[in-house]
């Protein structure tokens, strides 16, 4: 067999999880937000993933005392990996894309040993570690089209429902360690909700854990077999558990497939430093003798230019950089660590303005001022903390991303539209000619966000929909609603296509998914511009 050698060769970023166009042809991993460098996590990792080979596994150790970390983890996976037509399907791809791996070491390695330290304290599955893998590359940064964010990619309502804090400054979902601990104990309650089952608990992770409970219901009434195997679930959930069994089966068994994995030392690399109050991001850079980049990228759940005012104080360094850091703190006055600016309130102002000139929020200033309300006089003072350095230089904040995600080039020339009362992403699809997941995609959003009036968006335009567009808006749409009866040989696409509208608005019309196919005789609900179709 041709023997495959997963050697980290380069620093250059990767996309997210794939998935597959049918069961059995995956496909390249879908696309996710791309950043030009990751320097800071691979200057840090200590050895670099496959900088040399991996030491021999010495199986008179305990799994904890191994040199290597995969052994580490190799040594302690338990999951029954059956043969199956979908999991050969998915280990056949990982093999012949063997930079996939080499890549996802590369993000892995500043974090691996801390979660594979918390899944062994709570006698989890160590196949968990490639979950992450699955999910979103170990990309801190990934937001899916679903918006899912972070490595564990975790949607709003979920990270919220387990604890995970998302506000102006702090998104949990991208905090490694505080998404690590949300995402395990989940799936510790998966598990026990589905009977110690590990493939439906994984599939739950995915699909939903009402979803796959009432597919389970469904078969028992049937008197079928309720393992994972035996559901009917969406083709991406039928894909994302053999894929984590493909992962597992070529990690476990790497010597039978000849697969040699990238090296990481069994040492923690990166270490919790607890600040204790909110300190400002490129101060704790230089105190720890890093590059403000670096330190985001370790700690991507910041949103703006500083930790949160009311926590979490926590930041994640580097072994050798979080000890200079500590003793920096030591060594330093902690009304220091914000620099601050002292502001006459002036006629016609308001502590939203005032927020928003200031990059900061009005619950900060009335924190930091003891005020109650918002009533502000004017001519009263107010100390407002703010950035030590140029906003532009806190390249990874919210801000900035969605700064350079916007100017990226997507076409020849770019509109900024500014969002009124009423707009959705399908009337500007509408308008400018362009489908919902572009403007999405061009503004660091997902399509199902919500838009708010005043905001800014990039619309990237070409000679040819400019034109349409143009001829388009001469005349005046005829809108009407037309229930629409599918036919044999129906799909989204086909029908998306006959009627001038795209795929993510039947979708959203009909509370349907574009993973569930359409059944003869389904009756769907549309929106046509009848001047452009022929009924």
């Amino acid at each position: 067999m041709k023997k495959f050698l997963f050697a980290a060769t380069t620093i250059s970023l990767l996309s997210g999880c794939q998935l597959l166009s049918s069961e059995s042809s995956p496909v390249p991993p879908e696309e996710l937000p791309q950043y030009t460098q990751e320097a800071g996590l691979e200057r840090y990792a200590l050895i670099h993933p496959g900088a040399q080979p991996a030491p021999v596994v010495d199986r008179q150790l305990p799994p904890q005392l191994q040199a290597d970390l995969w052994d580490r983890v190799r040594l302690q996976m338990a999951l029954d990996i059956p043969q199956h037509e979908l999991i050969d399907s998915h280990r056949d791809w990982y093999l012949r894309h063997p930079a996939y791996i080499d890549r996802v070491a590369q993000r892995a390695a500043p974090f691996l040993h801390l979660i594979v330290e918390e899944i062994e304290k709570r006698n989890l599955p160590l196949e968990l570690v490639l979950v992450p893998v699955v999910e979103s590359a170990y990309d801190t940064f990934a937001y899916s089209h679903g918006r899912a964010s972070g490595i564990w990619q975790f949607i709003p309502s979920t990270a919220r429902h387990y604890g995970l804090g998302i506000d102006w400054w702090y998104d949990g979902r991208r905090d490694v360690m505080a998404a690590t601990t949300t995402a395990l104990d989940y799936f510790d309650r998966l598990a026990t909700l589905f009977d110690g089952d590990w493939l439906l608990a994984m599939a739950a992770y995915n699909g939903g854990q009402g979803r796959v409970m009432n597919a389970v219901r469904r078969n028992e009434r049937e008197g079928k077999p309720t393992d994972f195997w035996s559901l009917s679930l969406p083709r991406e959930t039928r894909n994302y558990v053999p894929k984590i069994l493909a992962l597992s089966e070529l990690l476990r068994d790497s010597e039978d497939w000849k697969v040699v994995w990238p090296h990481l030392p069994n040492q923690r690399v990166t270490d919790i430093v607890d600040v204790g109050q909110q300190i400002d991001l490129a101060l704790a850079a230089d105190m720890a003798g890093m590059t403000l980049e670096e330190l985001h990228r370790y700690n991507s759940g910041y949103n703006r230019w500083a930790t949160a005012p009311d926590g979490p104080h926590t930041l994640l360094l580097p072994v050798e950089r979080a000890n200079q850091f500590r003793a920096a703190l030591v060594d330093s006055d902690p009304s220091d660590w914000l620099a601050w600016q002292r502001h006459q309130v002036r006629s016609g102002e308001s502590l939203s303005t005032i927020a928003q000139r200031y990059n900061t929020t009005t619950e900060t200033i009335q924190q930091f001022n003891d005020i109650n309300g918002s009533l502000i006089r004017q001519g009263e003072y107010l100390l407002i903390p703010v950035a030590s350095q140029a906003l532009e230089r806190y390249t990874l904040s919210a801000e900035q991303r969605l700064a350079a995600a916007q100017d990226k080039p997507q076409g020849q020339s770019k509109i900024e539209h500014r969002v009124k009362r009423g707009d959705t992403f399908w009337d500007l699809s509408r308008k400018y000619k362009v489908s919902v997941a572009n403007i999405a995609r061009w503004n660091n959003m997902a399509p199902g966000d919500m838009l708010r009036p005043g905001q800014t968006l990039a619309i990237w335009q070409t000679t040819s929909n400019t034109q349409t567009a143009s001829t388009s808006n001469s005349g005046t749409p005829v809108m009407r609603t037309v229930h629409y009866q599918v036919r044999n040989g129906d799909s989204l696409a086909l029908i998306a296509s006959r009627f001038r509208v795209t795929i993510a608005d039947i979708e959203r019309w009909n509370s349907i998914s574009r993973d569930r196919y359409l059944q003869p005789g389904q009756r769907l609900t549309l929106h046509v511009d009848v001047t452009k179709v022929t009924l």
